[in-house]
């Protein structure tokens, strides 16, 4: 029995590697001889870098960063060739900073921009970024401004990136931005469609997880505008109103506005790049997975990917979930077979993270046996 695992992380509790062993241990203890191929998955947030870079047999780097708060931290990206990989949540992620030190108007995106300039200086010829999981609201500025671009005020003088400073924007200058970009083909990969700016926008959308109050989103709101403004990127067909504009606070728009980026899913970019198709053609079970499936999944994220590559090969799906909402039985209809919670009884949030490891082992060992006794009987 060929079986294929290719979850992405269980957020907050185990990443996608650990949960693709965690899964290949259950399939073992169920069915000893069981052939599986482990290929941890992402859709462009955390573990973008990790899943790419395994799947090119790229180097990984260490770079120092300034995290959303603008503290020391340590970002990653990986190299392979002249093609260079990173995600923002290595550098100014959300689950780098407790709950209680979030401070949306004082975040910015510096530290990616510092990942851009480490893999400019290793030569990169293409960058390709996971967008997803920043602590960020600054419509990719900080990012900007350490690639080369300045902020100035109505007066001239030069201001931060932070939202707090970028409400009083009047002028972004370009004329010192890295020229070593001009030759750089960027890619972004994307779990979302969020424009920048309005109701389904970055701010309203992703800025209550990062701290916002309901009367911050539309002062930050206002604050993507006047970017988007100042920049010429308003209005019919202007970068802010591309689909995955608002990703990650904006760096979708940044990286589109600025640098010429092309936007794509970023499972898709996961599947290609790890050869899903070829592995999942002849296998006879796949397990992928998330920390909480709903209907969203649908839309780009990892467990819905994974599923459409196993139904056109015919092979049956199965997701497993630490929380799988009611709504996610939508997915049924979209390649899965069937939607497994991990947790096995009445629990706590914490005792649910730490326990993922085997939660995920005991579910995907009960899967394979009821999988392994079908076959037995046909």
């Amino acid at each position: 029995m060929l079986v294929i695992v290719a979850p992405d992380s269980f957020k907050e509790s185990i990443d996608a590697a650990d949960a693709a062993a965690a899964m290949a241990a259950g399939i073992r203890d169920a069915v000893p001889d069981a052939e599986v191929r482990e290929l941890p998955m992402s859709d462009g947030g955390e573990g973008f870098t990790e899943s790419v870079a395994a799947a090119l047999g790229a180097r990984t780097i260490d770079v120092p960063v300034r995290d959303a708060l603008g503290r020391e931290a340590t970002g990653q990206v990986a190299i392979a060739g002249r093609r260079a990989v990173l995600e923002v949540a290595t550098a100014v992620g959300l689950g780098m900073i407790d709950p209680g030190e979030r401070d949306i108007m004082g975040a910015d995106s510096t530290g990616v921009g510092e990942l851009v300039r480490a893999a400019l200086d290793e030569g990169a010829g293409e960058i390709v970024v996971g967008l997803g999981g920043s602590a960020t609201n600054d419509a990719g500025a900080g990012m900007l401004r350490v690639l080369g671009a300045r902020f100035l005020d109505e007066a001239g003088a030069e201001i931060g990136t932070t939202p707090r400073e970028l409400a009083r924007l009047a002028e972004i200058d370009l004329s010192g931005l890295d020229p070593r970009l001009a030759d750089v083909q960027v890619q972004a990969a994307c779990d979302v469609s969020n424009p920048l700016l309005g109701e389904a926008g970055a701010s309203a959308v992703f800025g209550p997880q990062k701290g916002a109050t309901p009367e911050l989103v539309a002062e930050l709101d206002e604050i993507l505008a006047r970017v988007a403004r100042v920049a010429g990127h308003e209005g019919e067909g202007g970068a802010a109103g591309v689909p995955g504009a608002g990703a990650a606070g904006g760096l979708g728009y940044a990286l589109i506005g600025f640098l010429g980026a092309t936007m794509r899913p970023g499972v898709e970019l996961v599947v290609d790049t790890v050869g899903l198709e070829a592995a999942v053609a002849g296998a006879d079970l796949v397990l992928t997975g998330e920390g909480s499936v709903d209907a969203q999944t649908l839309s780009g994220k990892t467990p819905a990917g994974v599923a459409a590559v196993a139904a056109r090969a015919g092979v049956p799906c199965v997701v497993l979930a630490g929380r799988v909402a009611d709504d996610a039985s939508v997915l049924l209809e979209h390649g899965v077979t069937a939607l497994v919670p991990i947790v096995p009884g009445v629990t706590d949030l914490p005792t649910a993270l730490a326990e993922g490891g085997a939660n995920i082992r005991r579910a995907s060992a009960t899967v394979t046996r009821i999988f392994a006794a079908g076959r037995s009987t046909t």
